[in-house]
C-alpha cells in the first residue's frame, strides 16, 4: 500500500494519522521530494476521472496562468502533474488495484474492512 501526497498537508497528516492509528502498514510517497511520473498518473486515471485528480483549490492551482488553467483537459493534464504534482488532491491511496483520492474515514474504513 503506497500514500502519496505532501509530508506538510494537513489531510495527509491525518490519512496517516488515521492509518496508523488502525495499524495499517504503508509507504509514503512524497510527491513533492520524490516526484512523480507519467506511468503513475496514468494508472490513476485509469481507475479515477483526471477532473477528481486535480486539485482546483489549491495555492498551486490559483499561481497557474489563466491560460494554462483554460486549457487543461484529460490530454495534457499528465504532463502538467509531473512537472507539478502539488496540482494533485491529496492524499492519493493506492492499494489492492484501488485508487482513493482526498481523505475520508469512512471511505478508508470500507476499503480496509
Amino acid at each position: 500500500m503506497i500514500l502519496y501526497g505532501i509530508s506538510n498537508c494537513d489531510t495527509v497528516k491525518k490519512a496517516k494519522n488515521w492509518l496508523d492509528k488502525q495499524n495499517i502498514d504503508y509507504s509514503f510517497h512524497d510527491f513533492r521530494k520524490q516526484g512523480l511520473d507519467a506511468e503513475t498518473i496514468n494508472g490513476w486515471l485509469e481507475t479515477v476521472a483526471w477532473d477528481k485528480i486535480l486539485n482546483k483549490r489549491s495555492t498551486s492551482w490559483r499561481n497557474l496562468d489563466a491560460s494554462v488553467q483554460q486549457g487543461i483537459d484529460e490530454n495534457n493534464l499528465v504532463q502538467l502533474l509531473v512537472e507539478n504534482p502539488t496540482l494533485i488532491k491529496r492524499p492519493v491511496m493506492q492499494v489492492n488495484g484501488i485508487i482513493s483520492i482526498g481523505f475520508n474515514a469512512d471511505t478508508y474504513r470500507g476499503i480496509f474492512n
